[in-house]
């Protein structure tokens, strides 16, 4: 083709050196042409042909790549390809222009191979998002390696074609810079290690409510990547974490409570000692009128004096033998009342238990999971719960500890005026 351009050049008056040189600059427009029509054919015409087929298609994996731009970044391999194949043939006799060509156009491929798999990557990241397991095991720590990998063979292969080595050469040089390479890519391999011992152990998964207080982190995790996890805290911020301090660092996980359908209430109310004390008959016959403790009561009317007149029990005494107070009276009540609340989850612990007495009183502790986890309308039951609970402690003759207050205070200074009147 060279020397059939130089010789009509040549017929025309020119001379064969400026003849060679315009048969060159001729060949190489038309080249960069031809590549750009087969660009413009294979973006406009088989691309538009592949999305109108995968448009009809029920299979959602080639929407994903579609989605990905996987065809589009494939289609830049077409001109590369044109102009590799048609080097030797046009620039015949030229072999460093050929081999210019060719180097360039065998570059471009590589790039553009390299992007075409990122695509293809992302598509495949976004197939398997689709699925439930990809919330248990996260893909994006090993689909961000892959692209590592990927790029540097990719730049590997693109330096052996600049230097004019085999790809195996510079492979066998890798040995002399690996502490380099491990120093370079230190977070990353921290990250991917780390990244399997989350998904092996089943440590982390996208949206597990974490807690992490060294970092602020108190949320929803979000994305699980190969050097960071991200978390989107309550109140909307994002906390970024190292990928690898989940594995050397403490951190609370919540997925047990999710998983478990209960979330636990384990709260406390202070009794004032001065209020504690034995049951008066009175004061049985109220409580006979509350519904949850009615057969508490009847039950404990005759077992008690039966065990006290089995003991022969001196009844000129309370503190002698057995007797019914009003702060075990509120326990047996509140034990029933949450037996039979339809928001408690009765299939898990439920516990009512007295602690060891405290400057602020007795605390009688509450152990209970509600059925609903979620966060607003467990703090609504929870709320509702102990509203009842502390509007029913007068009606047991019992009183709540609390501080003193400034009206407290003030309260007490009032008889005192009244006295130093008199």
């Amino acid at each position: 083709m060279v020397s059939f351009l130089i010789e009509q050049f040549v017929g025309y008056g020119a001379t064969s050196e400026s003849a060679a040189l315009f048969a060159r600059g001729v060949l190489i427009v038309f080249v960069l042409v031809l590549s750009l029509a087969a660009k413009r054919i294979a973006q406009r015409i088989l691309l538009s042909a592949v999305a109108h087929l995968i448009s009809h298609t029920e299979t959602g994996w080639d929407d994903a790549l579609l989605k990905a731009h996987f065809f589009t970044r494939l289609a830049h391999l077409v001109p590369a390809l044109v102009i590799y194949l048609l080097s030797p043939l046009l620039f015949e006799g030229f072999d460093r222009l050929i081999s210019l060509a060719t180097n360039g156009a065998m570059i471009y491929m590589i790039a553009a191979g390299i992007f075409a798999v990122d695509a293809f990557l992302n598509g495949a990241a976004d197939i398997y998002e689709s699925y439930e397991i990809s919330k248990e095991i996260p893909s994006k720590v090993f689909v961000q390696v892959l692209k590592i990998i990927v790029i540097f063979v990719g730049l590997i292969f693109i330096v052996s074609i600049v230097l004019g080595k085999t790809p195996l050469y510079l492979f066998s040089g890798l040995g002399a810079i690996t502490a380099i390479l491990m120093l370079i890519f230190k977070d990353a391999i921290l990250g991917f290690v780390a990244g399997i011992q989350l998904t092996a152990n089943r440590m982390v998964s996208v949206g597990d409510w974490i807690e992490m207080p060294k970092y602020g982190a108190d949320g929803d995790v979000i994305e699980v990547a190969l050097t960071t996890v991200k978390v989107r805290n309550w109140d909307k911020t994002i906390t970024t974490i190292p990928t690898y301090a989940l594995i050397s660092e403490s951190f609370k996980n919540w997925r047990g409570m999710s998983e478990a359908g209960g979330r636990r209430i384990k709260r406390a109310l202070f009794f004032d000692l001065n209020s504690i004390r034995f049951c008066t008959e009175e004061m049985l016959g109220r409580f006979r009128h509350i519904q949850f403790i009615t057969d508490y009561i009847e039950k404990k009317s005759k077992e008690i004096p039966e065990y006290n007149l089995v003991h022969r029990v001196n009844n000129a005494s309370l503190v002698n033998g057995r007797r019914v107070t009003n702060i075990g009276t509120f326990r047996a009540y509140t034990l029933a009342y949450l037996r039979n609340h339809p928001k408690i989850h009765q299939d898990m612990t439920l516990l009512v238990r007295q602690l060891a007495p405290t400057e602020h009183g007795l605390p009688i502790e509450f152990y209970i999971f509600s059925k609903d986890i979620v966060w607003a309308n467990y703090e609504a039951i929870q709320a509702d719960i102990f509203d009842h609970l502390i509007a029913a402690v007068p009606e047991f003759d019992l009183k709540l500890y609390q501080n003193p207050s400034g009206s407290d205070i003030l309260s007490l200074g009032q008889p005192l005026n009244a006295l130093r009147k008199d």
